[in-house]
């Protein structure tokens, strides 16, 4: 039914790509969605060590024998910088994960944060292409999709500021940065931000896009493990019930309004600083939260994709339906155009 980039590049069924998060994208969540046709994430920082990281990769090939992306995310080391021993991942882990991925022989990685060749140098660029592992990045200007190009990148995901997680501080809308970045580079280019149905597969499509990557709409699945609250939470709100914080430290994020966000927003009202912030923005509150169903605990990092879902299918389902909406959505237009 569909022949792009991606599905040739991988050999998928749909181009319909899970993004990285936190305490989620583990190997039985991944492997369900690469089952269904799509491609599953299974996120590094989940990790604390490279066997825990190898393990659970060689978990994911058991469940699965198809395809999947792992994430791996470069921000500045606040344990380092700021020497505060509650957060979990460090500088020197990102060369471990990049070696097991290569070493297990990864379909691809999605890089986040720094670009790879200035935080970890084009040696391992050239390792990683040399090993067949493809590398994509995050973007959100053409700037850094245009560096992507250069550095030698297989594409890119073009995150639009309705993203959940950490959209860059470009602040541009996915309708505008997909056909943007299409018309600036060479290579496949990704949509993600405000992704969650066959309709707005489609639309990324038309736009130039040769897949779409999206996690906010994969939480409310059913092989997704987080507390059923949280899942009908995301089907009582809105789109309009998100909101961005951490501009003042220079880290903005995305997430659903909760109390804990509204505090994290006063602290920065008043100009708290960073080590005020982080004990409100520790990794661990979020687990705890998507274990307990507690929303106003911690700052779930939610798009306003959250606005289009309606239910909570199976992953199967979920790509199933989309493919066959974005067809039917495809139709339409062209039936509306008069030759």
């Amino acid at each position: 039914m569909f022949k792009s980039a991606i599905t040739e590049m991988f050999g998928v069924k749909y181009p319909i790509i899970c993004g990285a998060m936190m305490w989620l994208c583990k190997p039985k969540f991944c492997a369900a969605i690469s089952n269904a046709g799509g491609m599953g994430n299974l996120t590094a920082g989940n990790y604390s060590t490279e066997e825990e990281f190898r393990h659970a990769i060689r978990e994911t090939r058991k469940l699965t024998d198809k395809p999947f992306m792992v994430n791996i995310t470069f921000v500045p080391s606040f344990r380092e910088y700021y020497r505060l021993p509650s957060l979990k991942v460090t500088t020197a882990q990102h060369d471990e994960f990049i070696r097991v991925c290569i070493e297990e022989q990864v379909a691809g990685i999605e890089f986040s944060g720094m670009p790879l060749d200035i935080a970890s140098g084009m040696k391992t660029v050239e390792m990683l292409k040399k090993a067949n592992v493809k590398i994509f990045h995050k973007v959100g200007s053409v700037k850094h999709a245009l560096h992507a190009q250069k550095v030698g990148y297989d594409g890119v995901y073009a995150v639009g500021f309705e993203g959940g997680g950490h959209p860059q501080k470009d602040d541009v809308t996915t309708m505008l940065l997909t056909p943007r970045v299409v018309d600036s580079i060479e290579m496949p280019v990704i949509t993600a931000g405000g992704i969650a149905n066959g309709r707005s597969m489609a639309a990324a499509l038309v736009l130039g896009a040769q897949g779409v990557m999206m996690a906010t709409r994969f939480i409310a699945t059913r092989e997704c493990d987080v507390h059923d609250n949280i899942k009908h939470e995301l089907l009582r709100r809105g789109e309009s019930e998100t909101t961005i914080f951490g501009r003042t430290v220079g880290f903005q994020g995305r997430a659903l309004r909760c109390k804990l966000i509204q505090d994290i927003v006063d602290v920065e009202q008043r100009h708290g600083g960073l080590r005020e912030l982080i004990p409100l923005l520790s990794g661990q509150k979020i687990k705890q939260a998507w274990d307990a169903g507690d929303v106003d605990r911690a700052p779930l990092m939610i798009g306003q994709s959250i606005g289009l879902i309606q239910d909570i299918p199976s992953c199967q389902e979920l790509l199933d339906r989309m493919a066959k909406e974005a067809v039917q959505h495809v139709k339409k237009v062209t039936a509306m155009i008069q030759a």
